[in-house]
Order: C-alpha cells, then sequence, then structure tokens
C-alpha cells in the first residue's frame, strides 16, 4: 500500500493519545488520519498540525482501512462491527474480542501469524509484557505453569489514575487531605492488591486475563496459571514477577542466552552490578526488560523451573505499540 487511511477511535485517551504518538514515531504509511471519541470538540497534533477530534457516527469509518480502538468494551462491541462492514480492519484494545474464538488475540513477536480476519484483538497489557518475555522459552522448553505477581503501574488506569496519585503526593507533601476517586483506597505511598473487578473464586478480571489470554496467544490450552495483580504507586511501566514450570531442563544461562537474541526483549541481569529491570528504565519504551532469572528452588528433584522479572511500559508496548505492530502486519500482508 502506498498510503493507508487510518482512523483512531479513543483520541482523547491516555491509549488513544499514545497510538497516535506511535504511529508518527514509527513511520506508518498514513494517508488520511482521522480522530474520533465519544465526544467531539477538541484536537490532536499530528506531526505538527491540528486533527479535530470528531464525535464518531456511523459514517466516521468510511474509506478507512485501519481503525485502531482505543475505547471500553461495550464501546467497542456496538461500534468495531460497524467499522468492519465498512471495510475497516478493526485492531481493538478492550476486552470485548479477545475470547471470541473467530477473533486472533495477537502479540506480534508471538503469534503474529494469527493476524486475519476483520477484527484483531488487542491482549491485556499484563498478558503482552509478560509474554514477550516468556514465549521464547515457552518455543525451547514449553511452560506448563506460570505463577505470576504484577506490580502494575496508575496510567494502567488511565488519566485518572495518574492525576490521583501525582495529586495525593502532592497534598502529603503539603499536609493536605488527599482525594481518592480513582482506586479504592489511597495510592501514594500504598500498595492495593485489587486490579478491575472481583469475579472467580477471588480473583480478579485482570487475574483471569492472564491466565485466559495466555493459552489461547501461546496455544496452550492446558497451561495452568495463577496470579495476583497489584497495583502501586508508579506512574507508569508494570512490572512482573514471574515463576514457570518447563517441561524439559532450562538453566538460567540458556535462559538468558534466548532472550538476549529474543525480539521485543532487552535483557538486564547482572544483579551483583545492580542491573536488573525497572519501571525508571522501561518506561517510554516499546522493549519488554527481563533480568533478575534464577532457579526455582522450590521444585522437587526432577521439576524444572525458573524465577523472572520483567517490565514494560503499559501504555506503549503493553497497549498502543502492540496495537500498531498489529497494523503494520495488516499493511505489509493487505489485509
Amino acid at each position: 500500500m502506498s498510503g493507508v487511511n487510518v482512523a483512531v477511535f479513543g483520541a482523547t485517551g491516555a491509549v488513544g493519545v499514545e497510538m497516535i504518538k506511535v504511529l508518527e514515531e514509527r513511520g506508518f504509511p498514513v494517508k488520511n488520519l482521522r480522530l474520533m471519541a465519544s465526544r467531539g470538540g477538541r484536537s490532536a497534533k499530528w506531526k505538527g498540525r491540528d486533527i479535530p477530534i470528531e464525535a464518531v457516527e456511523e459514517s466516521s469509518f468510511e474509506n478507512t482501512d485501519i481503525a485502531l480502538f482505543a475505547v471500553e468494551g461495550d464501546v467497542s462491541r456496538q461500534w468495531a462491527p460497524i467499522a468492519a462492514r465498512g471495510g475497516a480492519t478493526v485492531i481493538d484494545n478492550s476486552s470485548a474480542f479477545r475470547m471470541d474464538p473467530g477473533v486472533p488475540l495477537v502479540v506480534p513477536e508471538v503469534n503474529g501469524d494469527d493476524v486475519a480476519g476483520s477484527i484483531i484483538a488487542n491482549p491485556n497489557c499484563t498478558t503482552i509484557i509478560a509474554l514477550v518475555a516468556l514465549a521464547p522459552l515457552h518455543r525451547a522448553a514449553r511452560i506448563t505453569r506460570l505463577v505470576a505477581s504484577t506490580y502494575q503501574s496508575v496510567s494502567g488506569a488511565g488519566k485518572a489514575g495518574l492525576e490521583e496519585l501525582e495529586q495525593q503526593t502532592g497534598a502529603y507533601a503539603r499536609g493536605e487531605a488527599m482525594n481518592v476517586s480513582a482506586f479504592p483506597y489511597q495510592i501514594a505511598f500504598n500498595l492495593i492488591p485489587h486490579v478491575d473487578a472481583f469475579g472467580e473464586e477471588g480473583y480478579t478480571k485482570e487475574e483471569l486475563k492472564l491466565r485466559n489470554e495466555s493459552r489461547k496467544i501461546l496455544h496452550a490450552p492446558d497451561l495452568r496459571v495463577t496470579c495476583t495483580c497489584v497495583r502501586v504507586p508508579v506512574l507508569r511501566s508494570h512490572s512482573e514477577a514471574l515463576t514457570i514450570e518447563t517441561e524439559r531442563p532450562l538453566s538460567p544461562d540458556e535462559a538468558r542466552a534466548i532472550l538476549k537474541d529474543a525480539p521485543g526483549v532487552k535483557l538486564i541481569d547482572s544483579p551483583g552490578d545492580k542491573a536488573y529491570p525497572m519501571p525508571l528504565f522501561s518506561s517510554g519504551q516499546d522493549l519488554v526488560y527481563a533480568g533478575r532469572i534464577r532457579r526455582d528452588f522450590s521444585l522437587e528433584e526432577g521439576r524444572n523451573g525458573l524465577v523472572m522479572w520483567v517490565c514494560g511500559d503499559q501504555l506503549r508496548k503493553g497497549a498502543a505499540t502492540n496495537a500498531v505492530q498489529i497494523a503494520e502486519i495488516c499493511v505489509n500482508r493487505r489485509i
């Protein structure tokens, strides 16, 4: 394609704003760009000029090749079929279609060959960050069990989360009252073991997403997964402690060698030099940072396992960049 007509729906939100940036940074072949939200009236910068943000309507997706959706699930369920019927390939960042068996769920470094159809789902940010690092190890030794603890930044809750941590931190320094609205409790100087709504057997939806989405993306329906998701007072970039059990032995050195050359991964693993992944490093980046790789001492003889630590920017690789990478596959394959 010489040029692609692109729409970004949800252009005023944190992920939508990032999608616009990533399209420009990666030199995506945009011919025409339309920006939409549930309500119009604002504008956004694109290559130095202001692009108006329109209120979405049924005609909004006419003559659109790629539609990037950064809206809530119920909004996606309403508008994605409309955009697809109009001829657009919809890349949806919500959870609306992720577990639909007819809709591919894609992390390009992991299962880019699954890209097909008129609606493609972008996985949850915690899933993307975990699987960019885990998929190369899965290919080498087949992961049979995953235990994950996530440490999720406030920007995972959007602009309201960012603003609340900033307000609370400033209020604490000034000795003023803290506002609490985006999260169930004060997040400044605190941890909240509660991300998304509680559901099946005391797990939150966020925790179940990692299990269900990992199985679909890796084509591993029997993968055993348990997860605890925690909101932490970090502005940007999620961190995850991952413990894996593998079918065949995989030494820490072998895992490091695999990840050193893995697409989308930056290996930082020299604890003696205090070199390990942190949100401070991965924020604003598109790579998943991996390190602290070590043998799982808790397994009895004959079982194989590793422990590792990863960090990734959930607004970029965990959302916007992953969606644009899917769009690049679509363009290259003329989907």
